[in-house]
């Protein structure tokens, strides 16, 4: 049986933000290797992964992730990784209200200076502190919804929500672009590339 023989593939461009030590990495590490550390070191500039997932009408969905820093002083950098991204998760822990702050100020930058179709994600990081908690899920969920973002809570530490994080993100794209993504600015459907010139290249 040839591979998707069904189903579609997809490819996009995602950017993770937000501020340090909210778990950006470790959430890339769930999804991408199934893998928590307790301790990560700080990510450095940026980091980039890349994961390939099948959903289940046999759509194939490639991402490929840049993990920014979150320090003040790699701010500057940022632009250089969200710049024709189609996807972005901007992460905050719900154990510090600060980091939602942050988070929210990342969604406006990204709304003002990125591409204009791209998808937003906001996520709130380590359930598994739920007794720490002091961001309520009503609220970021009333800020992710007026500003017209997609929410999730989740846990890299546990896996909760990792995976149907990236999937819901795959979903709200598919549906923002009417099920199609016709360049590489704009993602790319490999199958359309394929029909038209031949490859998948």
């Amino acid at each position: 049986m040839s591979r998707n023989a069904q189903g579609r593939t997809h490819q996009f461009k995602l950017v993770l933000l937000g501020e340090s030590a909210v778990g950006k990495s470790s959430l890339v590490m769930r999804f991408v290797k199934d893998h928590f550390d307790e301790y990560r070191e700080s990510t450095i500039g940026a980091a980039f992964l890349a994961q390939t997932i099948t959903l289940d009408d046999d759509t194939v969905v490639k991402f490929e992730i840049w993990d920014t820093a979150g320090q003040e002083r790699y701010k500057s950098l940022a632009p250089m990784y969200y710049r024709g991204a189609n996807c972005a998760v901007v992460v905050y822990d719900i154990t510090q209200a600060s980091s939602l702050d942050k988070a929210k100020s990342w969604v406006d930058e990204l709304q003002r200076q990125a591409e204009p179709d791209i998808v937003i994600a906001l996520c709130g990081n380590k359930t598994d502190l739920e007794s720490r908690r002091v961001v309520e899920t009503d609220v970021a969920r009333a800020y992710a919804e007026e500003n017209g973002l997609l929410f999730m809570e989740t846990s890299a530490k546990s896996a909760s929500n990792v995976t149907d994080l990236f999937t819901m993100i795959d979903q709200q794209a598919d549906t923002t672009r009417g099920g199609r993504r016709l360049n590489i600015r704009h993602g790319v459907d490999l199958d359309q590339a394929a029909d038209s010139n031949g490859c998948a290249c």
